[in-house]
């Protein structure tokens, strides 16, 4: 499989791994990403901020359940609503159950202060299961709504005096508030949400429904999946102004506490129970809860996590997994991973200054999307990768054992060399037995390739020891050259000093295979130096290093003129001059000439020397 079909399969799968994770955040059927989302909310959390002066909270605190006990029975709860009321907030809310009857006095008291002004108090909702069921409505905003399958109900003579709301947080696996449900579903009900009661009766208007989001008059509060307000915290416990309802029984509540204000009623008794933790404190009240959700609604300061935003998501989610997959398959240098590292600064910081300015985008989804293909794609490459190395590496042993040492490493830093045709000096070797081709008919292709591997390995290592390049094999026979990448001084020495360590262990590779000698088998070697041109041929991936010339074919020749004399090795003059008098020539064997010889399809004449070994 070629590279290019591996990049776009690999592409096909990431951007159907991101438009899964992206659907599945659309439909809030992600329960592993809303984890992860939380907790990378929290980082993002990470300034507190003061909150508009819009709700106040009086508190049945410890100073309060001392004095008055705890809980407040009706008569006090009657007292401590009657002198909030007095001092004009804009509306009250009792975040207090009051599902069971108390003494007829008290809940008399209580029914009338309820009455007294505008003020709303709390119902809760129960499911049968922690996972609601939701049905499916693309167009019914109520549709993502779970049904409840019980509501506890204030009773009906305060459900008279005073408006109603459901009290249910959504939290997470951590127990941290997430969102606000503002509207609960019964089987044959409605009901807004505490804060949304609180904030519609505090500005005098009723909540309108629409897809995604709730309208206050003029005031539009964008939702989540379910009609859902997601929650985030300006701080710790006291954050949202608070005070004893100690002081207000007591008549010490300043009227500036409360005029013109929200005001909630709820329990921050140690022991009560109604605690949750969040991303700055671990014991926040509940009432403060939803006295930050009451702030979200009515200053339309919450953060924005609607439809838009996980369309946005989605988005995201295809997109950076394809960008990630494309810029690791750009192989021609590490610009892609510099991008790649870049492309996720640049993600972070728009999706922490989307946060900052309200705009809840996902942390988790983009890189749910993005890293498992990133990864096991880059994985895959390196793997690959190193199967090309292993590859590229056994084609350079191959490269070295037909190459002289060197020859190989210059070619990898000098890719063009010898693009260019060069002309230069060199000394060339020709190798060739003789008599062979007959044999062959009668040893079959199998016996054939045994004895020539067992040949050509002898010419490697002999072209390898004295620094030669093999620039080709033909038939049986070889050209060795001496000179590439660049000549040296000593290229008619190293050759000379090769020809006769060819002849010598030739000589003895022959006698060692039975028959060869009934069926005279020889061999014939030629040595000669001079200019030569040096050059590359063939196009594309096909291409091999030879050269030509004059000096080449007058090497090719001397092996005629060996075979001529009954000599294994014939020198033209050049070269025997060059290789100098202390040459592996003299050392080894006898020198015979020069003879003047003429060379077939050569017009001139030139100076040849036979070489014999002293053992002959």
């Amino acid at each position: 499989m070629n590279h290019r079909l591996q990049t776009v399969i690999a592409l096909l799968l990431a951007g159907l791994w991101g438009a899964a994770l992206g659907y599945a955040n659309l439909n809030g059927g992600s329960g592993l990403l809303d984890r992860m989302e939380a907790s990378l909310a929290d980082i993002r959390s990470v300034g507190a901020t003061p909150p508009p002066p819009v709700v106040s909270i009086v508190a049945i605190d410890d100073r309060t359940a001392a004095a008055y006990g705890y809980p407040l029975d009706r008569a006090t709860l009657a007292r401590l609503v009657s002198a909030i009321t007095a001092l004009k907030p804009k509306a009250l809310a009792l975040d207090i159950l009051l599902v069971d009857p108390g003494p007829e006095e008290g809940d008399a008291a209580l029914t009338a202060a309820l009455a007294e002004g505008p003020s709303v108090i709390a119902a809760a909702a129960t499911f049968a299961r922690s996972s609601q069921e939701v049905t499916d409505g693309a167009n019914d905003p109520l549709a993502a709504i779970p049904e409840a399958n019980q509501l506890l109900l204030p009773l009906a003579r305060f459900a008279e005096a005073a408006a109603v709301g459901i009290v249910n947080v959504a939290t997470d696996q951590t127990g941290t508030p997430r969102f606000i449900p503002l509207i609960s579903r019964g089987a044959d009900r409605l009901d807004p949400a505490f804060p949304l009661r609180a904030a519609s009766v505090a500005l005098g208007v009723d909540p309108t429904i629409e897809r995604d989001a709730i309208m206050l008059g003029a005031l539009r509060i964008p939702t989540d999946i379910g009609q859902r307000l997601p929650v985030t915290f300006y701080g710790g416990r006291g954050s949202i102004a608070t005070f004893s309802a100690a002081d207000a029984l007591d008549g010490k509540l300043s009227a500036d506490a409360v005029a013109g204000r929200i005001v909630v009623i709820g329990s921050t008794v140690a022991g009560g129970g109604d605690v949750f933790p969040t991303p700055f404190d671990p014991v926040m009240p509940g009432v403060e809860v939803m006295s930050t959700a009451i702030t979200h609604l009515v200053t339309g300061d919450g953060m924005v996590r609607d439809h838009r935003m996980r369309l946005i998501d989605a988005a995201t989610a295809i997109g950076l997994p394809l960008v990630f997959v494309s810029l690791i398959a750009w192989r021609r240098s590490a610009a892609g991973y510099i991008i790649i590292v870049l492309t996720l600064i640049v993600w972070a910081l728009l999706n922490l200054s989307a946060f900052a300015h309200g705009y809840w985008l996902s942390a988790a989804l983009p890189m749910a999307a993005a890293l498992p293909p990133a990864l096991i794609f880059g994985a895959a490459e390196l793997w690959l990768d190193r199967g090309r190395a292993r590859h590229f590496a056994e084609q350079s042993a191959r490269l070295q054992r037909i190459e002289a040492p060197g020859l190989g490493e210059w070619l990898a830093r000098d890719p063009n060399f010898l693009a260019q045709p060069v002309r230069q000096n060199a000394a060339v070797i020709f190798i060739d037995l003789s008599g062979f081709t007959g044999l062959s008919e009668k040893l079959g292709p199998v016996k054939v390739s045994e004895v020539l591997s067992g040949f050509f390995e002898l010419i490697d290592e002999e072209a390898r020891a004295h620094g030669g390049a093999i620039t080709s094999f033909m038939g049986d026979g070889a050209m060795i050259l001496f000179g590439l990448p660049e000549p040296a001084d000593d290229d008619a020495a190293r050759a000379a000093a090769c020809a006769v360590s060819l002849c010598e262990r030739t000589r003895a590779w022959l006698q060692a295979h039975a028959g060869f000698a009934e069926k005279k088998i020889g061999f014939k070697v030629g040595a000669h130096c001079g200019p030569i041109v040096a050059s590359r041929l063939g196009t594309g991936d096909r291409q091999q290093i030879t050269a030509a010339g004059d000096t080449i074919n007058v090497g090719s020749r001397l092996m005629e003129v060996a075979a001529l004399h009954g000599v294994e090795l014939a020198l033209s003059a050049e070269i025997v001059r060059a290789a100098g008098h202390d040459s592996a020539l003299l050392q080894v064997g006898r020198m015979e000439g020069p003879l003047e010889t003429a060379l077939r399809g050569r017009a001139s004449h030139i100076d040849t020397w036979l070489w014999r070994s002293r053992t002959l």
